[in-house]
C-alpha cells in the first residue's frame, strides 16, 4: 500500500475508534436509544434521496437495519448509558469476529479451521479476563449488553454477507435509514416524551456536534474512505488496519475522558486482540456456499467492499468487523431499556473502584 493510503486506513481506524467517547458525550445529552434514531436520522438524511434505489432486496435492507441499527447500535447505547466505560466498549465489540464466525458456520455452512478456532478461544480468554475486571469495577449488566450488541453485529454481518450489496456506501446509507422510526418508538416507549423532549430542547453545539460526528464523520467518511481503499487493495491487505479501533478507542478514553486502563484490562485487550486477528485473518476452512462479490463491511456492513463492484470479506474478517462501529454504533440494540437522564459531562464515569491516579467517567 502507499503510504498515504496506509495513512488514510490508521485515520479510519482512529476516527471509529474515537467515536466511542463521541457516544460517551452524546449519552450526557441524549437519552441513548434517542440519540441512536437521531444518529441514523442524520446518516440517512439527506444522502438516501441521492444515492439511487437499494441494489439489493428490501428484505435484506430491512433485516440489516434492524439487527444492526435497532438492536446492534441500542444495545450498545444502552449498554454504555447504563455505565459501561467507552474504552472497554471499543474492545469488547471486538468479539463480534468470533459471533460472526460461529454464525456463518450455522448459516452459511463455512467451517472454521484449527487456527480461527484457536483465535475464537483466546478473544473468548480476552472476554472472560474482561468480565472479571469489570464486575470488580463496573456494572456487570452494561457488559453483558454490549456483548449482546456484539452478537447482533455478528448476526447483521451474515446478513450483510448473504446480500452481497455491490455498493456498500449505498447499502448503508439506505440501512441507516431503517432503524429511524424503531428506535423513535422504543424511545417513547422506554425513555418517555418528556424526556426526549427535554433533551431536544436542551440541544446545543455539542449535541449537533456528536450526531454529526457519529453520522457523518464515522459512517459516510469512514466507510466510503474503507471503501475506497478496498476497491484498490486486496481486503487482506486493508481488514487488519480495523484491529486499531480498540487501540485508538481504549487510548482516546483514558485521555480524554480519564478513563483507567487496570493491569487485568491490558492483559484482557491483548487476548482479546490477538484471538481476533487469527479468527478474522486466518483461512475458513471451505465455505460450501460460494463466495459473492463484499463492514466493512462488504460488504461488512461495517468494513470492506472490494472492488468497484465490492468483494465481499470473509464473515468474521477483521473488516466486517468494522461496519458499524458506530459504530457503531453500530455500533448493529436493545433491551430492557430504562431512561436515565444523564446530567453528566463526558469527564464523568462508571461507578465503581478505581484505580490510585485516575479519575471517574461516569456517576
Amino acid at each position: 500500500m502507499r503510504t498515504t493510503h496506509i495513512a488514510l486506513a490508521v485515520l479510519v481506524a482512529a476516527v471509529w475508534g474515537v467515536n466511542f467517547v463521541v457516544i460517551e458525550v452524546g449519552l450526557g445529552h441524549f437519552p441513548p436509544l434517542l440519540f441512536s434514531a437521531l444518529r441514523f436520522l442524520a446518516a440517512a438524511l439527506p444522502a438516501v434521496f441521492f444515492m439511487g434505489r437499494p441494489k439489493v432486496a428490501w428484505k435484506w435492507v430491512i433485516g440489516v437495519g434492524l439487527v444492526l441499527g435497532v438492536a446492534k447500535f441500542g444495545l450498545l447505547f444502552v449498554g454504555m448509558d447504563q455505565g459501561m466505560p467507552a474504552g472497554l466498549s471499543s474492545l469488547v465489540l471486538q468479539i463480534q469476529a468470533v459471533f460472526t464466525a460461529l454464525f456463518a458456520a450455522v448459516a452459511l455452512g463455512e467451517r472454521p479451521g484449527r487456527v480461527r478456532l484457536l483465535g475464537m478461544a483466546v478473544a473468548l480468554a480476552g472476554i472472560a479476563v474482561a468480565a472479571v475486571d469489570e464486575g470488580a469495577s463496573g456494572p456487570l449488566l452494561a457488559f453483558t449488553l454490549v456483548i449482546a450488541a456484539a452478537a447482533c453485529w455478528g448476526v447483521s454481518n451474515v446478513l450483510t454477507r448473504k446480500a452481497s450489496p455491490p455498493d456498500a456506501l449505498n447499502f448503508m446509507v439506505w440501512v441507516s435509514a431503517v432503524p429511524v422510526l424503531p428506535l423513535l418508538g422504543l424511545s417513547l416507549l422506554f425513555e418517555g416524551p418528556d424526556a426526549d423532549l427535554a433533551a431536544l430542547r436542551a440541544l446545543d453545539g455539542t449535541g449537533i456536534g456528536v450526531i454529526l460526528y457519529v453520522a457523518w464523520v464515522t459512517t459516510v467518511f469512514g466507510f466510503g474512505a474503507w471503501g475506497f481503499l478496498l476497491r484498490r487493495y486486496p481486503a487482506s491487505s486493508v481488514a487488519p488496519f480495523s484491529l486499531l479501533v480498540p487501540v485508538f478507542g481504549m487510548s482516546s478514553a483514558a485521555l480524554l475522558l480519564s478513563e483507567c486502563v487496570s493491569p487485568l484490562r491490558w492483559c484482557a485487550a491483548a487476548l482479546l486482540v490477538g484471538g481476533v486477528a487469527l479468527t478474522s485473518l486466518s483461512r475458513t476452512g471451505g465455505p460450501t456456499t460460494p463466495l459473492p462479490a463484499e463492514q466493512a463491511p462488504a460488504a461488512p456492513p461495517l468494513a470492506e467492499p472490494v472492488s468497484d463492484q465490492p468483494t465481499p470479506a470473509a464473515p468474521g474478517s477483521a473488516a466486517s468487523a468494522v461496519l458499524a462501529p458506530v459504530g457503531p454504533a453500530p455500533g448493529p440494540a436493545t433491551a430492557a431499556v430504562t431512561s436515565t437522564s444523564r446530567a453528566t459531562s463526558a469527564s464523568n464515569g462508571p461507578a465503581g473502584p478505581l484505580a490510585p491516579g485516575c479519575s471517574p467517567t461516569r456517576a
